[in-house]
């Protein structure tokens, strides 16, 4: 019998958005596929993943964390 390979896509319960221009700069958070409000620092994130009950240990982890158009280190327009 053969099975058929599927390729498992990875989406993870947060993701963080491109800088958008602000005084000061900001990123869209969303989670579970919402956009739950904005982010103008790391802690905006994970005040935002414990709200709807996300323990995040490593913002680093694809799995859990998906940062589009920059790292966690990204807060400012480029």
């Amino acid at each position: 019998m053969t099975e058929s390979a599927s390729p498992h896509l990875s989406y993870p319960r947060i993701m963080v958005l491109g800088v958008q221009p602000g005084r000061p700069p900001f990123r869209i958070v969303e989670i579970d596929g919402q956009v739950v409000g904005e982010a103008k620092a790391v802690t905006d994130v994970l005040q935002a993943a414990a709200a709807f009950g996300i323990t995040v240990h490593d913002l680093d982890d694809p799995d859990v964390v998906r940062w589009v158009g920059g790292d966690k280190f990204t807060w400012t327009v480029r």
